[in-house]
């Protein structure tokens, strides 16, 4: 039987932790490895040991990094000390381009095969820094189809498998079955929250929600819902929400693929939870706001005419954006109203939302992922 060897697995964010958590319970029916490096919850509880945990390097925004870079760096060494004591035999990385492209050149000049999985959104901005994935990865393994071209043509080894969640998002409950188990209404719409994966985003999303909630909920009958990743802090959310006892907001932390599936419309996020919200047909609101500084300085080098991942693949502008200034509960209000108040553009919406999932590929994106891996090691052992 092979020897188990060591290998590092990094990511810093709630949907690396997801989709290196299936990465890493699946890739040892390929090659024996044990598993070490930073996640979060869903990773540890895949086997994965922690050097340190995602949230100490979770952080987004230009000026946000900059106050949260002692922290961060002091992860970064630890975790190379980790890897000099372990000698891991390959490594992956997970998207977080801003902590793991730095560690890959530190991994390439110690020899250490670096396999990056879900590519750094540089079609987007920063393209130059797709020569880094060129110099110091064996292997470029990408999720959306658009990818793969771009890099191909900046010269990265680079293989598109489809998208993980086609797999993973799929509600595990009945609607009736999830109302009875919140003890939400069944006549009554349900619009879902969902105000990011960092407890910076939640810190400054989640009021602004809470005070669009309240405004619907005076024009209409509403109730809500909210979505709590695993990766913010619970004691956040619930001091949040403790200033807007007056409403009442129903917190789902179980299974937010229930959450998303059964509202009749959500506001989300712009992120990762676009794409799950895309997968199961729910009509959307996106949102987004970072400091001012980090938002002018992104300003200047976005290239791309939407903000969200649903916009981008539609290629048009088939949900609203609120981004920054126009990320007001006055706005948000408006539009979950026009939604909730018109269902035939809500089914119009949702049928456009099955036409783009089309896009994301096939079921079985993590049994390619860990192919492309275990080819890239096998590779590099002849």
């Amino acid at each position: 039987m092979p020897a188990v060897a060591a290998a590092l697995i990094v990511a810093g964010e709630a949907s690396g932790d997801r989709h290196g958590a299936a990465l890493a319970a699946a890739l040892p029916r390929h090659l024996p490895v044990q598993w070490f490096g930073i996640g979060g919850d869903q990773m540890a509880a895949a086997g994965v040991e922690l050097a340190s945990h995602a949230r100490d390097v979770s952080v987004l925004g230009i000026v946000e990094v900059a106050l949260h870079l002692p922290r961060i760096y002091g992860v970064y060494r630890k975790l190379l000390a980790e890897v000099d004591r372990r000698r891991p035999r390959f490594a992956v990385l997970i998207d977080f381009p801003d902590f793991n492209l730095r560690l890959a050149r530190q991994l390439h000049r110690r020899g250490i095969p670096v396999i990056y999985f879900i590519a750094p959104q540089m079609w987007a901005w920063r393209p130059g820094r797709a020569k880094l994935l060129r110099r110091y990865t064996r292997k470029l393994i990408c999720i959306f189809p658009f990818e793969e071209e771009f890099f191909r043509r900046a010269g990265v080894n680079v293989e598109y498998v489809g998208h993980p969640l086609v797999d993973l998002v799929k509600p595990t409950l009945t609607r009736e079955q999830f109302l009875a188990r919140h003890r939400l209404r069944a006549d009554c719409p349900t619009v879902c929250l969902l105000p990011g994966s960092r407890n910076q985003e939640v810190a400054r999303h989640l009021p602004l929600l809470l005070e669009a909630a309240r405004r619907l909920a005076a024009r209409r009958p509403v109730q809500f819902t909210l979505v709590r990743a695993g990766t913010v802090d619970p004691a956040l959310a619930e001091r949040l929400l403790a200033r807007s006892s007056q409403l009442s907001v129903t917190v789902i932390e179980d299974n937010p693929y229930n959450a998303l599936a059964w509202a009749d419309a959500a506001v989300i996020s712009s992120g990762t939870a676009t794409v799950e919200a895309l997968l199961v047909g729910t009509p959307m609101v996106v949102v987004y706001r970072v400091a001012a500084p980090s938002w002018w300085v992104g300003k200047l080098l976005v290239r791309t005419p939407h903000y969200s991942m649903v916009n981008l693949l539609a290629g048009e502008k088939l949900v609203p954006e609120l981004i920054q200034s126009e990320f007001t509960p006055a706005r948000v209000a408006e539009e979950v109203e026009r939604l909730l108040s018109d269902p035939a553009a809500r089914a119009r919406i949702q049928t456009e939302l099955g036409r783009v999932k089309g896009c994301l590929g096939p079921p079985g994106a993590i049994e390619r992922a860990c192919r492309a891996v275990a080819a890239a090691v096998g590779e590099e052992k002849r």
